[in-house]
């Protein structure tokens, strides 16, 4: 068996060198990501891991049925970026690795809280031009407020016991009610009623598709005055400039993005020596009532070690029995 592994930054690499030598399989690490153009550097192999940002083009599926390989198995959670139809068309299976570490992101989604709530950006820049006053960066405490938690998957369930641990009223909203969240008595009949009744919200739920935000200026004028949004999800489901305006006229006090609708090409990228074109991620970065990161949520040793270790395991499976626990059902 062998097997080729594409878009792989150097974090990862000893990971996969490391489940390479304990299972006795070759595996080809390949820096560049899986375009039409490299895939042809999968010849001989048989099959493919991957992840990347941009979009998969339909023509890589095409150049795999070609070279008899029917297995592709992504480093991450999302197939948004993955024409389904392609595969499909080319009868080719796919695999995800749905959890990495829920923990990784629910911590996240809580420290970029505590910084915002505590007003560290401020005074962080504040302090690097020697002004140690206090005055007027009063913070406020999770323990006084109520958090709405849209989405009860992992990362929705590991968030609530974190928030829960702080003292804070939780809320939750999901279509499908978990047991044991349930059991709690936490869930809310719809979305609209945890945005109205709560006064952070942190995202934990899926694309909507483009153009279906959950977030946006309808639904910020149906909160309440001086909420917080959370977001360690996907950067579709809000409209920035939505958010930034209610942000800079008052309605919300801030908010915290781990992801951002256009981050393709921005996030993961040094452009400190460029011009900058995206005014309105300015806005935001220059804003000390927002917390931006780019889209490192998940970012820990062992998520990364999950994310490299988990998608060689599922091509293994796949390979061997036709199918994974983690494999993508294409009918949905």
């Amino acid at each position: 068996m062998k097997l080729i592994d594409f878009g792989v930054r150097e974090d990862e690499k000893k990971y996969i060198q490391e489940w390479s030598r304990d299972n006795n399989i070759e595996v080809k690490i390949v820096s560049d990501l899986l375009t039409p153009e490299t895939v042809k550097l999968a010849q001989g192999y048989d099959g493919i891991v991957a992840y990347q940002q941009l979009p998969y083009d339909e023509k890589i599926f095409d150049v795999m049925n070609e070279y008899g390989i029917h297995v592709i198995s992504l480093r991450n959670v999302g197939v948004d970026n993955v024409p389904l139809a392609a595969l499909k068309r080319n009868n080719i299976r796919l695999t995800n690795v749905p959890s990495y570490s829920p923990e990784a992101i629910a911590e996240y989604s809580v420290a970029g809280l505590m910084a915002l709530l505590r007003n560290f950006k401020h005074m962080f820049r504040k302090v690097d031009n020697h002004d140690f006053r206090w005055a007027p960066d009063i913070g406020r405490e999770l323990n006084e407020l109520t958090v709405g938690v849209a989405g009860t998957g992992r990362i929705g369930r590991a968030a609530i016991k974190i928030y829960q641990g702080f003292g804070a009223k939780v809320i939750a909203f999901n279509k499908f009610h978990n047991p044991d969240i349930e059991k709690q008595d936490l869930y809310v009949d719809s979305l609209d009623t945890l945005l109205k009744n709560s006064d952070v919200v942190t995202l934990h739920i899926p694309s909507l598709g483009k153009g279906h935000t959950v977030i946006n200026r309808d639904s910020i004028s149906e909160m309440k005055d001086n909420a917080i949004i959370v977001n360690s999800a996907r950067g579709d489901l809000i409209n920035t400039k939505d958010l930034y305006e209610a942000v800079a006229n008052g309605k919300l006090y801030g908010a915290v993005m781990d992801v951002y609708e256009n981050e393709v090409g921005i996030f993961n990228t040094d452009l400190s020596d460029q011009e900058f074109k995206d005014d309105l991620l300015k806005k935001v970065i220059q804003s000390p009532r927002f917390i931006l990161t780019p889209h490192i949520a998940f970012y820990t040793t062992k998520a990364v070690k999950n994310m490299a270790t988990i998608s060689l395991d599922s091509m293994v499976s796949e390979l061997q029995t036709g199918t994974s626990e983690n494999e993508i059902n294409l009918d949905k």
